[in-house]
C-alpha cells in the first residue's frame, strides 16, 4: 500500500512587482493557514516518510512549515525544481520515481497540477484544491512506478483546507 499526500502551496503575495514568478513568497495569511492546516494534519495522519517540494518559494515556505509541525528534518526535504509546473506530468513523474523503501510522500506543489492529478488518480472527484489544500490518495500497489489512472487504483481518503479549521462567516 502506497499513500500520496498533495499539497497546494498556502496563500501567496502578489505585491511585489518586481520579482519572477518562481520567486513570490507566502502572505501572512498563508503562512498562518500553513500553520493551521500542518498542526492539525500531524496530529491526524501518521508523518509521511518522504517530503518532496517545488522549488518555488511558496511551496518551499510551505514544505518547511509542514515539516515543523510534522517534526520532519529539513536536512531530508527533498526539493524538485521540476515540481514547479503547473502540469500534471511532473508530478506524476515525481511520484513514480519515489524509492519504493516510502510508502508514504507528501509533494508540494501548484494549482492545475494538482487539480488534474487528484481527479485522474483518486476516485473523488474534486472542483478546485484551494490553496494549502491537503488530498490524500492511497494506492493498493507495492511499486510507485505502478499508479496509474487507466487502473483507477488510487482511493482519495482526505480531502483537508484551511477552511475547514476556521469559524464559518455570519451573514
Amino acid at each position: 500500500m502506497k499513500t500520496v499526500y498533495i499539497v497546494r502551496h498556502a496563500k501567496s503575495s502578489w505585491k511585489y512587482k518586481n520579482i519572477k514568478d518562481v520567486d513570490r513568497p507566502l502572505k501572512k495569511r498563508g503562512i498562518s493557514d500553513a500553520h493551521l492546516v500542518a498542526k492539525k494534519l500531524a496530529k491526524k495522519i501518521e508523518k509521511p516518510d518522504v517530503f518532496v517540494t517545488s522549488s518555488a518559494n511558496r511551496a518551499l515556505h510551505t514544505s518547511v512549515i509542514f515539516s515543523d509541525e510534522f517534526k520532519y528534518p529539513l536536512s531530508n526535504l527533498k526539493i524538485k525544481k521540476s515540481l514547479y509546473s503547473f502540469s500534471d506530468g511532473y508530478l506524476i513523474k515525481t511520484i513514480k520515481a519515489l524509492d519504493d523503501s516510502f510508502d508514504s510522500a507528501m509533494i508540494f506543489s501548484h494549482d492545475h497540477g494538482i487539480n488534474t492529478f487528484v481527479n485522474a488518480f483518486g476516485n473523488k472527484k474534486i472542483q478546485h484544491v484551494p490553496t494549502c489544500g491537503v488530498i490524500g490518495i492511497q494506492f493498493d500497489i507495492k511499486h510507485w512506478k505502478n499508479i496509474n489512472p487507466d487502473r483507477s487504483n488510487g482511493k482519495t481518503i482526505l480531502v483537508d483546507s484551511p477552511k475547514n479549521y476556521k469559524p464559518k462567516k455570519q451573514l
